[in-house]
């Protein structure tokens, strides 16, 4: 593995003419992918997406940590593409954390932070809408995105999801612990409940017994959003509202 990542450090100084600073910051990223991948008996030319990711998206690093990693990762592979050695490419849709531009400021750090805190979680509906609005603050999902949500989209070991959006692109996003620990609460104490022994795939689950609707998930963040004293706020603005947020805090580069 180490092979492959001083050929492509040539290539990118011969042909790129990147700075020294800059090869050994894709260098120490790419041993530190490679490390975690030998044990599993995985190398660059035969790691599947998913077996990446996990590489990739270390619960223990800050995004900004895994979003250098991947963008050394992506550089790899197009080298291997275009060089024939390898005809996929593993880091295809995996989300990386942006250097997003500053958005203006839509709602304050408190309101959202006392959004957050409104639901009720000692009621089976109070978890689950908190759970909703934790998911919708660290990934950044849309609420379309949020509700078609499915069990098998979640990956709680290794903190992600998996969701498909606009152009049907798949992302693989990470979670967080916040969101991790909210899910887990939801699914032991709370979804049961509302289920009452029927299956269903979506992940949030109304007292009907199926996946909420669009419309209902909205109206639950209106609700609460007038009990933090967030007005006028629309679907779209919520979303970029917790970009800026995460940007703030620095969950986001």
């Amino acid at each position: 593995m180490n092979n492959l990542i001083d050929k492509l450090l040539e290539h990118l100084w011969l042909n790129h003419r990147l700075s020294p600073n800059t090869l050994q910051s894709y260098h120490r990223d790419l041993e530190k992918v490679a490390a975690r991948l030998s044990p599993k008996n995985l190398d660059w030319l035969n790691v599947k997406r998913e077996e990446l990711a996990e590489a990739v998206y270390d619960a223990a690093e800050k995004p900004s940590s895994q979003a250098r990693a991947l963008s050394a990762c992506k550089r790899l592979y197009a080298w291997l593409e275009e060089t024939d050695q390898r005809h996929d490419n593993p880091t295809t849709f995996l989300k990386t954390p942006k250097q997003a531009q500053k958005l203006p400021k839509l709602i304050t750090e408190s309101q959202i932070d006392q959004l957050l805190k409104a639901p009720d979680t000692d009621t089976p509906h109070g978890l689950r809408d908190k759970t909703l609005l934790e998911v919708m603050y660290a990934t950044g999902l849309r609420v379309t995105e949020a509700v078609k949500l499915q069990l098998s989209d979640i990956d709680l070991s290794k903190g992600w999801i998996r969701t498909i959006g606009k152009g049907n692109k798949q992302r693989i996003i990470p979670l967080g612990e916040e969101a991790v620990y909210w899910i887990e609460r939801y699914l032991q104490e709370a979804r049961p409940l509302l289920l009452k022994e029927k299956m269903c795939d979506e992940l949030f689950v109304s007292q009907k017994r199926v996946g909420i609707s669009r419309q209902l998930a909205w109206l639950i963040v209106k609700e609460y959003a007038e009990v933090a004293g967030i007005t006028a706020l629309s679907p779209h603005g919520l979303r970029h509202a917790f970009a800026v947020d995460q940007l703030d805090v620095g969950q986001l580069d």
